[in-house]
């Protein structure tokens, strides 16, 4: 089961990610998955240069976005997958629940009988 994210730590994780630069590197690690890559491997593959992805590796782990892990000598950053998924489901857990129907294939709206008409919710509040 995944953690329920709150606003504020959503808010720094697409922080994080609102950086051409950043998204990139997440994205690369998000492709190769657990495995991860080192810093030499990301700076390679995404042409840049090593203090510049050092920055940018520090800022996505200080949003929980990517881990890193030591193996011998080597040191691999890897994306973590449920904090990944984890703002995602806070984004879309309230999909379409104030639609009259379903929005796409992965949101369906709440049944009608459960929703208030906004001229009603008025009525209660007075």
């Amino acid at each position: 089961m995944l953690a329920i994210m709150k606003s504020e730590d959503a808010i720094g994780a697409l922080s994080a990610l609102a950086s051409e630069a950043r998204l990139a590197v997440f994205r690369l690690l998000v492709k190769r998955g657990p495995d991860g890559y080192t810093p030499s491997e990301l700076s390679r593959r995404l042409g840049v240069p090593s203090p510049t992805l050092s920055f940018h590796l520090r800022e996505l782990l200080n949003a929980g976005l990517v881990v890193g892990r030591r193996e011998g000598r080597n040191l691999f950053y890897s994306p973590n997958l449920e904090r990944m998924q984890s703002l995602v489901g806070f984004l879309t857990e309230n999909c379409c629940t104030l639609a009259d129907r379903a929005c796409g294939p992965n949101c369906q709206p709440l049944p009608a009988a459960s929703r208030v008409a906004p001229a009603a919710k008025q009525r209660k509040r007075a």
